[in-house]
This record gives C-alpha cells, structure tokens and sequence, in this order.
C-alpha cells in the first residue's frame, strides 16, 4: 500500500511523507481512533442519539472503526448547474447512482441535497449513513449573488432518516452574520433530533483576492473553522490551505482587519502545505471536532492529487477527506477505484502524524 502512495506522489514523496511538524507539535493534537466518538464526545452535552449518529458514520464502509472518514458529497448540480457538473458522466443526473457510487465506494456517508436523498430515502436510508445539506448557494438568479439560503427543515432531514446535517456558512461575507444564526439554530435542532452536524466552513469575500487568493490562507481558513466549531458542528469541512498571510494581506496600508499575532506565521506555521492544515486541525480545537478537507475539481491528474490531499489531510492530524467532482465525473468503477485510493491513505500505517 505504501508503495502505491510513494508512487503518486513522486518525487515530491520524501517531502510529504518525511516531514516532522515543528510548529504545532503532534502530541497536541487529538488524533483520530476507534474511539474517538467515546473519548471526544462521551465528555460533551451531544446526546446518546447523536452519539449513535456519529457512531454510525464511523462504522460504515472500508474505514469503518478507524477513527477516519471518506464521505462522497454531490450537491454541485445546485452550486455549480446540474448540466456542468453532470456532463462528463450523465449517469448522475439520477440520485440512486450518486447513492451506489458512495456504496460501491466504501465510503462512511454521502452528503447530498434534500431533493437527491429524499428521492431515494426508502430504499437507501437504511444502508449507508445520509448527510443532507440544507443550504445552498444557487446559481440560477441574475446576477448571481453569493449567499446560502435554506432548502428545507432540519425536520425534514429527520424524518428520512439521516445520520447528519450538512451546511455552509460563507465566513467573511455581507450575509454571513445571518447564515450564522440560521445554521446555530439548524444545528441545535438537530442534535435535539439525534443527528450530527457536518459544517463547510468557507471564506467569502471579494477583498480576499489580491496578490494572492486568500479565500485558501491558514489563517483565514482557521479562523472559519474556529467559528464552526463554536457553533456545535461535529466535523468541520475545509478546503485545503494553498497559502497564508490573508489577515496580514488585508492589514496593509491604512486598512484594519481582524486581529493578528505574528507568532501565527513564524510558531504556529510554516510554509510546508502539512503545517498549514494543521492550523487548521488546532483551529478545530486542536481535533477534538474533525476536520475533513475536500477533494477540489476534477481534472488531469486526479488520483495522484487525491492522495497527496488525503496525505496532507491524514499527516496534519485532520479526520478524512470529502471528495466529490473527482469521483462521480467518470465512469463509476474509475469513481470507485479513486475513493479507495484516498481511503488506502487512512487505512495506511506507514503514513503517520507528522
């Protein structure tokens, strides 16, 4: 198995599989285990049922009982339009096919929307854990605007039997502050009803694009996700840093962001791509909550980047990876063969903490 994952990250190998962290050192970290619903939740206010719920989404598939996580999402054909984001495989216009792949993909849940799950509840609620997301940015309004909305009633998601929730809040943006009481409440509601809360917890914001695309820095991104976990999500899903310096970017001339210490950039990180997950993962109070990181777009080298990602991911200290367009847009026995490659990386004993 180690050989197959040195292969794919060439000669990049030694430095993503050889790197020690020096910032925030691995004995800080809570890392994922077959107990780790018990031991970082048996001491929270989640009740029994959500307990069962997080239980049960760590238990399935082919990394059942190992403390990590792969989870296929398929909520792009709101986001993204269903015609582009179905195109290369127009099998996914039917929602049972999403609901197979994550099946014949190990995967512990798939994450989808009130319409996909809903669609095949009867027949597929009861075999593999259902993560329904209740928001979404939708596309279709012109001109476009960048907001969550509501699509359904926590409720709802309950009555189908879902293990969890999902949602985004777009940190940093104009309607964040409302998205944040609605999901606080969406999130109280449901572990009232027994199920776990999954929070994607993105930055929005035109100023964040300057020299650099800072909507992917450490610093920002885990301050978003510091906010998630306020809220009493369960898992927390980030996307992978790229870069980091965005409260100090936005800081610059006469502007005043946020607040900042300069020990974030020199102690607490580096510019090695493991160290600046795993400010994401302390952020995540220091892992007690989960951080799952998404797989990015489809393109030319998709396994190779699927599992350096589940590498970073694994070695950081985060919990699994969420990986979606890079599986369902080909055929499915290559989606399948893609999802176990990124669940070899987690089932991997050579591939250790840094």
């Amino acid at each position: 198995m180690i050989d197959r994952i040195t292969q794919a990250l060439g000669d990049k190998a030694a430095y993503y599989l050889n790197h020690t962290s020096t910032t925030i050192p691995s004995s800080m970290i809570h890392v994922p285990s077959p107990t780790s619903v018990d031991t970082l939740f048996g001491g929270s206010d989640r009740n029994n049922r959500v307990l069962r719920s997080l239980e049960w989404i760590n238990n399935t598939g082919r990394l059942a009982g190992t403390g990590y996580v792969s989870i296929l999402p398929v909520d792009q054909g709101i986001e993204h339009s269903a015609g582009a984001s179905f195109a290369k495989n127009p099998a996914y216009f039917d929602p049972a096919n999403i609901v197979e792949l994550a099946i014949e993909g190990g995967c512990n849940a798939v994450a989808s929307t009130f319409g996909v799950l809903s669609n095949v509840a009867r027949s597929y609620a009861h075999k593999i854990p259902f993560v329904v997301k209740i928001n979404h940015n939708e596309l279709l309004t012109y001109p476009n605007k960048f907001d969550q909305i509501l699509f359904g009633t926590v409720e709802q998601a309950a009555d189908m039997g879902a293990a969890a929730v999902g949602a985004t809040i777009y940190f940093g943006s104009n309607e964040s502050s409302r998205q944040i009481v609605e999901i606080a409440q969406a999130f109280a509601r449901a572990h009232e009803l027994g199920m776990a809360t999954i929070l994607w917890c993105y930055i929005r914001n035109n100023a964040f694009k300057s020299d650099k695309d800072y909507h992917v820095s450490a610093d920002l991104t885990g301050q978003a996700n510091h906010l998630g976990v306020t809220l009493g999500a369960d898992i927390i899903k980030q996307k992978m840093p790229e870069n980091n310096g965005g409260f100090k970017s936005l800081n610059m001339g006469s502007s005043s962001y946020g607040k900042l210490d300069e020990r974030m950039y020199t102690e607490l990180s580096s510019d090695h791509p493991i160290d600046l997950c795993r400010y994401q993962v302390a952020n995540c109070y220091m892992g007690r909550v989960g951080l799952i990181n998404s797989g990015g777009p489809s393109g030319n080298n998709d396994m190779a980047e699927a599992i350096t990602t589940a590498v970073i991911n694994k070695r950081a200290g985060g919990m699994g990876l969420i990986s979606g367009r890079k599986a369902f847009q080909r055929p499915m026995n290559e989606g399948v063969a893609l999802l176990n490659a990124i669940q070899d990386v987690y089932l991997c004993k050579d591939v250790t903490i840094a």
